[in-house]
């Protein structure tokens, strides 16, 4: 027996002798060290040491960029020598960008034209220098002047261009040009200019695709990061609204906008923000949904703790009321912190409708959450555990219906829930000219055939139906999913005990939601713990609705005048 595993674990065990496959052939005695396993020290971790700031010498930093940026195999980047002139002096220079990122009608018309053309500003040899204040006084005039200087000299009197910066960090040279700006560098100064020449195809404004209203705004974000905050800006037109700038990873180095109003949020919030994203050490990030899962504080349970959201009234209302706003490159949704449990069934439209319609739907919402949480569980628990709640008429039908049904109760509901959930991710991921389709043919021939074919009972599939219509009725999609999960939970708590095992479910479950926190704030706010319940779920009339949130504790708290339709007070006193 052993010499026959002997054999077989000698046929079919594989034994790489290597740590890492090269797929060069060795030269140097170090390579052949480490092929032999005689090297020792650790290659991936050792940094070659580069030149942080930019050389005075042009055919220096030439030939470091085109190392750095593999111009021998790199087929859109792009680099133009030019002779520049300056006083009518000639220097050799280099514009150096990437193609598809740049317009380049930007870089002929405004800076290789007036460069390199002869013109007045860049032929100008006499022997002065430049004013830069005069003063009188006493019928003595005083002049202040300024030696010439071929940076300056570049910078104020050869670039139209309306947004250039002096750079000397080859870091922030590099990170400018992979986000679709060009760099000027000239032989004999040590500064090289970063030019915004921006002119990438990107996707216009349109409406949002996720969170649709009837009443109210009708435009999106888009992917592309100041698009987004000039959508920001032109709904809140305050300059205490404040956009800062960070960057995320240490490869893609991610642009993204941390949004407050300082004279409203608090500054503790602000700075916790500032201290979660500025201490992620990750190589990429690439959407709003990778920063969500690193920043929020419990990841366990599959709660959304951050607002997502891709429209810029809703995140104008909430940076309204104290809230953090933080918005990435590349993505279509914005992360709003913190977000409690109320704000995940509120839907942008309660503020355009009247309070009464509003705090209907908001019911309506609340009853469709626990319908998709709690419907198959009960329907199983029932129907094994106590019968008798049922009606005598009612029982016998659901008897009558299960009399050919050969599967047990837990194993009909589960595949009718399984196959729910298929239907729903098919229909998703197909194209949307035949998704529908998909839809129909799943909830109409498929359960009917099931039904006909006696593997599920009728009932059961108006159960699962029901559910299914509760769970899309759930404003924010990730509270959606993580009912869609804790739904089998509960089928198998009901299934196991009955409304006992319901009941225990619900509790450890309102326990995990008042565990909770999102920066700081309580989840189940302002009812765990207790403030202020008349600001809760439901919305009061606009003109009572004087105070922002309490546990934002923001530095204004009242958002409204205790009077705030004067005209109506006006016209009583009249």
């Amino acid at each position: 027996m052993d010499k026959l595993k002997k054999f077989f674990t000698h046929f079919f065990d594989y034994e790489d002798d290597l740590k890492e496959y090269k797929f060069n052939i060795p030269e140097t005695d170090e390579e052949v060290a480490i092929l032999d396993n005689t090297f020792v020290g650790d290659l991936d971790n050792q940094e070659v040491p580069e030149p942080k700031k930019v050389f005075p010498s042009l055919s220096v930093n030439l030939e470091f960029m085109k190392v750095k940026y593999n111009t021998l195999i790199n087929s859109d980047l792009i680099i133009r020598e030019f002779t520049l002139t300056a006083k009518n002096k000639q220097f050799g220079a280099f514009l150096l960008y990437i193609d598809g990122m740049v317009d380049t009608k930007l870089i002929n018309d405004f800076v290789l034209n007036p460069l390199m053309l002869r013109n007045r500003a860049n032929t100008f040899d006499a022997d002065q220098n430049r004013v830069i204040s005069q003063a009188v006084a006493n019928n003595i005039t005083v002049r202040k002047v300024k030696k010439f200087n071929l940076v300056d000299y570049i910078y104020n009197n050869l670039m139209p261009q309306n947004s250039v910066k002096k750079q000397q960090e080859f870091s922030e040279i590099l990170s400018s040009i992979n986000s679709g700006n060009c760099a000027l560098f000239v032989d004999t100064i040590d500064t090289a200019f970063d030019i915004d020449v921006k002119g990438f195809k990107q996707r216009s404004i349109g409406k949002p695709e996720n969170e649709m209203v009837i009443r109210g705004s009708q435009e999106g974000f888009t992917e592309n990061i100041r698009t987004n905050t000039s959508l920001v800006r032109r709904i809140i037109n305050n300059e205490n609204l404040i956009i800062e700038n960070v960057k995320i990873g240490k490869l893609s180095k991610t642009a993204c906008a941390i949004c407050y109003m300082k004279n409203i949020t608090n500054t503790d919030l602000v700075a916790e923000v500032k201290y979660r994203i500025n201490n992620l050490e990750v190589d990429y990030l690439t959407s709003s949904g990778q920063l969500e899962q690193l920043i929020e504080d419990d990841d366990r349970f599959g709660l959304p703790q951050l607002i997502a959201t891709e429209r810029p009234d809703k995140a104008s209302n909430l940076l309204l009321e104290g809230r953090v706003v933080v918005i990435i490159n590349g993505s279509a949704y914005v992360l709003v912190a913190p977000g409690t449990f109320i704000d995940y069934i509120s839907s942008p439209e309660d503020n355009n409708l009247r309070y009464q319609f509003a705090n209907m739907l908001k019911i309506l919402r609340i009853l469709a959450l626990f319908i998709t949480l709690l419907l198959p569980g009960i329907y199983i628990a029932i129907t094994a555990f106590h019968q008798e709640l049922l009606p005598t008429e009612l029982l016998f039908a659901i008897v009558a219906s299960r009399e050919l049904v050969p599967f047990p109760i837990l194993i009909e509901i589960l595949a009718m829930e399984f196959s729910f959930e298929l239907i729903r991710e098919a229909s998703l991921r197909v194209p949307s000219a035949i998704g529908s389709t998909i839809g129909i043919i799943g909830a109409i021939i498929i359960g009917q055939a099931a039904v006909d074919a006696n593997i599920v009972s009728p009932i059961l599939v108006i159960v699962v139906a029901i559910t299914g219509i509760a769970s899309f009725a759930i404003p924010d999609f990730a509270l959606g999913f993580h009912c869609r999960l804790t739904r089998f939970i509960y089928i198998l708590l009901g299934y196991l005990c009955g409304f006992l095992g319901i009941t225990l479910g619900l509790f450890v479950h309102l326990l995990i939601l008042c565990h909770l926190k999102s920066f700081g704030v309580p989840y189940l706010q302002p009812y765990s713990p207790v403030i202020n319940m008349h600001k809760g779920v439901f919305l009061a009339p606009s003109w009572k609705r004087e105070d922002r949130p309490d546990f934002l504790n923001t530095k204004r708290q009242k958002r409204q005048s205790k009077i705030s339709m004067k005209w109506k007070s006006f016209n009583k006193g009249v």
